[in-house]
């Protein structure tokens, strides 16, 4: 059977670049702390696009370079954790939006691992129910939960959105070879965002919920290391495929000082790992297709590349998928 592959890849920013000067202006800290500690210089930041918004807009950038017509996508699967709403989905909206009226839709919530965890869903409903194409974004608009009173997570994030289209490949030696996912639910306390208030007629109290951005960077930094370490090293097990042979690593854009321990741990050169977050930011399940959309834009992957998308994030979750492409 041949591989499922990615025949378009696309992405979206919001044209407002907010750099670390201007986050200055309204929380205590300037460009140099961000940069030493972060690796981020700016972010793209909404000015009222939200999520479907601009997942519409990459999945049109995605459709056009694989040459196909929305009409055609069997599936449309969209992770973020920054819906316009819990109802309909994201996904339900893009359909609408793209009229891609024969597709199946949902949203995956696995925050910053989604857009990896979402090519292999996709990749297995592709093979087990017969799809012929499916549509897999990573959409975020993180402003809207950020606290942008919090200094140690305002600096971090951005806003965008990333796109692949998915074909039934008709070469057994390129497409998606395997991926490897997991999850760590009892370390969820690092990383959250709350939903809507426990407040019911039934209710013994009311428990009013944060719907803002929380995190615990220390406990993250601890988790995300070893979580690349081991996503990279578990993806190629049983392939024939050695770390020598892997031409880009594209990981979830979160620290630089995290790819830069992963890449120490792994004893290989920090440029193997394709890095945006300066220009961009922590745009959570958006980071890797904005990545690979950025790659392809200047004429890095070429035919038969081999490449291993790593992410981690909330959760707390990692994964990592090895592609030939």
């Amino acid at each position: 059977m041949s591989n499922v592959e990615i025949s378009g890849i696309g992405a979206y920013l919001p044209p407002l670049i907010v750099t670390n000067d201007r986050i200055s202006e309204f929380v205590e800290t300037n460009d140099e702390w961000i940069v030493q500690r972060t690796g981020v210089s700016e972010r793209r930041i909404s000015q009222g696009e939200n999520t479907s918004d601009i997942a519409t807009k990459a999945a049109k950038s995605a459709l056009e370079r694989a040459g196909i017509n929305a009409e055609d996508l069997d599936l449309i699967i969209v992770a973020t954790i920054s819906p316009d709403m819990f109802i309909p989905s994201v996904a339900c909206l893009v359909q609408s939006n793209l009229n891609a009226d024969k597709a199946a839709c949902f949203d995956i919530s696995v925050a910053c691992s989604g857009f990896v965890y979402a090519l292999e869903i996709a990749n297995s409903m592709m093979k087990s129910m017969n799809y012929k194409n499916a549509l897999v974004i990573g959409a975020e608009v993180l402003s809207k939960v950020t606290d942008w009173t919090d200094r140690s997570t305002c600096i971090l994030f951005g806003d965008g959105a990333g796109a692949a289209i998915l074909e039934q490949g008709q070469d057994e030696k390129t497409g998606i070879i395997k991926s490897y996912l997991r999850s760590e639910g009892k370390k969820g306390d690092a990383l959250t965002i709350g939903a809507t208030d426990f407040d019911t007629p039934f209710s013994k109290e009311k428990i009013l919920k944060d719907r803002l951005i929380k995190m615990n960077g220390r406990e993250v930094l601890r988790f995300a290391v070893p979580a690349i370490v081991d996503g990279i090293t578990e993806v190629l097990k049983d392939t024939d495929v050695s770390l020598d042979e892997i031409k880009y690593i594209v990981p979830h854009q979160a620290n630089y000082r995290i790819i830069k321990s992963a890449a120490q741990k792994l004893n290989l050169n920090e440029d193997k790992f394709y890095l945006n977050l300066d220009k961009v930011g922590n745009t959570s399940s958006a980071t890797v297709p904005i990545a690979l959309n950025e790659m392809y834009e200047k004429g890095l992957l070429s035919k038969g590349d081999k490449l291993i998308l790593v992410a981690f994030g909330g959760g707390l979750t990692y994964a990592s998928t090895l592609i030939t492409w």
